[in-house]
């Protein structure tokens, strides 16, 4: 347990009017990601096989009913913060109804979607006014040629088309995440920063992930390569305000009016301080991205569970949660693909 010392993860809030999540090495659990499916348009290299098929049957998808009542049941719990997925969320038939639905929940404070962006222009507006907060954008390259060979399709265009939409659709703040991957698009790097900073969008650099084949085929890159050729080519300085609740560490322009993120689950791991677990589309929980503790709620969502019962399962999850991922440990030991987990 690397020193840490096992602790209940029922932890009163000041008030006793909740009992908040908490796992059993202390860290507050106030983050969910929520896949909403796990289909998508794109065949990103680093999330998938380009000739995988294995979806789960959309009767196997926890209904709109059900992620609400999920995620309702976790805000009782004290957690706030809540991210749809996929696959590409955009592709889930009724998505503005689940923001709707979700962002109306008491308790949630922060509901924000990851998304390709392909679909995005004809939603944003739709998204906005049904309470969605911000975005996050994969986007990996702004060159047709490379966003071609990482996603499997020519989508750049429709991309950036729909970010200016959600844009101009007021969502903000809008990150765009790029997945730093070498002899790939390492050369870009500072010209995705620029693109950003000029047009008041948020870079994330991520390292890439050894989750399921497609990840241990991307070309790794350290971020600690790269980080001290951004804060000298902008005039970096650390970020000293928060920008959302991810692992995400930030530096920003000197005037305060950009920033950068770095996502280092290799090279910097952030494991002491994991806030998240997340839910895949089949209503499985996962406990960690580099772990196999999970549980199954959809037989308690359809087998007449009580809210209680439901609560009660969900606390004894959060009693799995590991300390750490063993990316760096053990690299083939997560067999499923990222989009299977949910982001």
């Amino acid at each position: 347990m690397n020193g840490q010392h096992a602790m209940s993860n029922i932890a009163p809030s000041s008030d006793g009017a909740i009992l908040r999540l908490q796992d059993r090495f202390g860290r507050r659990i106030d983050y969910l990601r929520v896949s909403v499916t796990d289909r998508c348009d794109l065949r990103c290299s680093y999330c998938r096989p380009r000739d995988f098929d294995g979806y789960a049957e959309p009767s196997e998808w926890l209904t709109q009913a059900e992620l609400t009542r999920v995620v309702a049941t976790f805000a009782r719990m004290g957690v706030a913060r809540v991210r749809l997925t996929g696959g590409e969320p955009l592709l889930r038939r009724n998505l503005v109804g689940i923001v709707r639905d979700m962002a109306a929940l008491p308790g949630v404070s922060d509901l924000s979607l990851s998304t390709n962006a392909t679909q995005l222009a004809k939603h944003a507006l739709a998204l906005k006014a049904a309470g969605l907060a911000r975005i996050n954008v994969s986007l990996d390259s702004l060159d047709k040629n490379c966003v071609e060979k990482v996603s499997g399709r020519d989508s750049l265009d429709a991309v950036i088309t729909g970010i200016m939409a959600a844009k101009a659709a007021g969502i903000a703040p809008i990150k765009l995440n790029m997945v730093a991957m070498r002899g790939v698009n390492e050369h870009e790097i500072e010209h995705m920063a620029a693109f950003c900073l000029e047009h008041g969008f948020i870079l994330r650099l991520i390292e890439a992930m050894p989750v399921g084949d497609a990840g241990r085929s991307t070309e790794y890159l350290s971020l600690d390569e790269v980080r001290p050729k951004l804060v000298e080519h902008f005039n970096l300085v650390p970020c000293s305000i928060e920008l959302g609740g991810g692992p995400a560490r930030y530096w920003q322009t000197v005037d305060g009016r950009g920033q950068v993120g770095f996502i280092t689950p290799i090279s910097q791991h952030f494991c002491a301080t994991c806030n998240r677990v997340r839910l895949a589309v089949d209503g499985t929980l996962y406990l960690c991205l580099g772990q196999e503790e999970r549980i199954e709620l959809r037989p308690l969502l359809r087998g007449g569970a009580t809210d209680s019962e439901l609560e009660a399962a969900i606390r004894t999850a959060i009693e799995l949660k590991p300390w750490h991922h063993e990316f760096v440990e053990a690299p083939t030991k997560i067999i499923r693909f990222m989009s299977q987990t949910g982001g």
